[in-house]
């Protein structure tokens, strides 16, 4: 979703323009989605995964450049800070074993990295949501990397809110910090999945998709020591959402600050349940949140020649201007318009890490969840309050397994249960999801089986990192974290220290 774009200097007019464009590119789309042909291709997955590099002494180490220069590999993107790298997976067909490729895949790229950068430079990756070694001086503008795209970005941040601002990372008197930068963002490292969905199911599905990412997200804890503090389970949620709080009025539409800012996040679980067809989730995106970057593709964006009564042929429009705004609205649940011909959604809640095996865990959890409450024609809005949905995102993010979820109880009354149990309850639902997708049944249970064994225990990536905070330095237990994920156990299996590496 991040969009390549070039120096430059927006004006008035390149803000209006763009709006315009961007109008014609949400008209389009009314078109393309019911082309006859667009969508009608056999579902897949895909994913990004964020990492930060560490040195020695687990502290960030700004070699993003270097890696990504020496491996040569097209599948390896700069991320915003100077720190970190992201891994594009190879898509997969959902059918068979697709999570044990995708974790080949994340394991071998990991590797990759690894054995090129520690010998020469002593760093490791460390695949985990919210590093903890990272302090504010790790997060200036001195540490974007140089891309055109993030000193825009920055440039545009700049415009719409007053710097430093106060970035909230934790409960208590040391839960907030000042930030000047976007580069903020590289506090933040997930595991991004994409799943094709055919327009006439996307509407449910992204409906059971944002039911499904609350207990997915309860089981998937990774981020419990922003910056050094103790914060939530998962803490790269609040940490993201602060970040990235928008001070400019949603209708002003000005590329000048406002009079009076009100916070409006670009970064949030959403207003409702999705209605109306696929159009909607892009059409929200559009209206709620003023351009942010006015980049303009010399493509098209009209559908160029029409066939089969008007609607745009294969290969269908690039629609540019959509897809570089819908890259500045992070929405924990993202709709994706790809011209090759499909929609996706983008499940952007998951951590990055602590292992490839967790993660192809966590994903086979949450896309079989979804897949099972989007069949058969159901659509879990007639089945729960979009505020209790809502509410679960946070509970989850905030105590992990121990938190409070909503779920639907058929002929009666939505109740609440404890995450762990909850997930456990689910588990047989999501192993028939995946069962309806064509996953083979060894994969699914293999994968499922080390989830019920990750909640039985309790020990998530969080769990295991607060721990190891009770008797190790931030920067011990960075290092000793990114050596365990290199072994690649899950989380649940690993020991935890009885005495500082330095005693030892």
């Amino acid at each position: 979703m991040g969009c390549d774009i070039g120096y430059v200097t927006f004006t008035e007019e390149s803000y209006a323009r763009f709006r315009a464009r961007l109008a014609d590119c949400i008209r389009t789309l009314g078109h393309v989605v019911r082309h006859p042909r667009f969508g009608a291709e056999p579902l897949t997955l895909g994913a990004e995964l964020e990492v930060s590099l560490v040195g020695e002494s687990g502290c960030p180490a700004s070699l993003n450049a270097a890696v990504s220069e020496a491996l040569h590999d097209d599948r390896l993107t700069l991320e915003v800070a100077r720190f970190n790298l992201e891994a594009n997976l190879r898509p997969v067909l959902l059918e068979g074993r697709p999570f044990t490729a995708m974790a080949t895949q994340a394991a071998l790229l990991l590797a990759r990295i690894t054995a090129w950068s520690l010998p020469r430079h002593g760093v490791r990756v460390a695949p985990i949501g919210t590093l903890p070694t990272l302090t504010p001086a790790d997060l200036t503008a001195e540490a974007l990397t140089p891309l055109p795209r993030y000193h825009v970005l920055e440039q545009a941040w700049a415009r719409r809110r007053p710097t430093p601002f106060t970035l909230r990372v934790a409960e208590g008197d040391r839960g907030s910090l000042q930030v000047e930068s976007v580069a903020v963002q590289g506090a933040a490292c997930s595991w991004q999945i994409h799943l094709t969905v055919p327009p006439d199911r996307f509407c449910r599905t992204f409906n059971a998709a944002q039911l499904a990412t609350g207990p997915a997200l309860a089981a998937a804890g990774n981020s419990a020591l922003p910056l050094g503090r103790s914060g939530w389970q998962e803490a790269r949620i609040p940490l993201y959402e602060h970040g990235f709080g928008d001070r400019s009025s949603a209708e002003g539409g000005s590329s000048q600050p406002q009079p009076q800012p009100r916070p409006r996040p670009r970064v949030g679980f959403g207003r409702g349940w999705l209605r109306g067809g696929p159009l909607a989730a892009f059409e929200e995106a559009v209206h709620r949140y003023d351009v942010l970057l006015p980049a303009h593709s010399q493509d098209q964006t009209d559908g160029g020649d029409q066939t089969d009564g008007g609607h745009p042929a294969a290969p269908y429009p690039p629609l540019a201007e959509l897809q570089i705004h819908l890259s500045t609205v992070w929405s924990w649940n993202r709709p994706v318009y790809d011209p090759l011909g499909h929609l996706r959604i983008e499940f952007r809640a998951l951590p990055s890490g602590p292992t490839p095996l967790d993660m192809a865990a966590n994903t086979a959890f949450l896309v079989g969840l979804t897949v099972f409450l989007a069949a058969e024609g159901r659509d879990v809005a007639r089945d729960l309050p979009f505020a209790c949905a809502k509410a679960n995102f946070y509970r989850a993010a905030r105590d992990g397994l121990d938190a409070s979820l909503w779920w639907p109880s058929p002929g009666s009354a939505p109740r609440e249960h404890r995450a762990g149990a909850l997930v456990k309850e689910l588990l047989p639902q999501a192993r028939e999801g995946l069962a309806l997708a064509a996953v083979d049944a060894d994969e699914a249970d293999a994968l499922l089986d080390l989830l019920h064994h990750r909640v039985a225990t309790g020990r998530t990536g969080a769990w295991w990192q607060q721990r190891a905070h009770e008797v190790l330095r931030r920067g011990e237990l960075t290092v000793r974290y990114a050596r365990l994920a290199e072994e690649a156990s899950p989380v649940h299996t690993w020991n935890l220290p009885d005495l500082p590496l330095w005693s030892q």
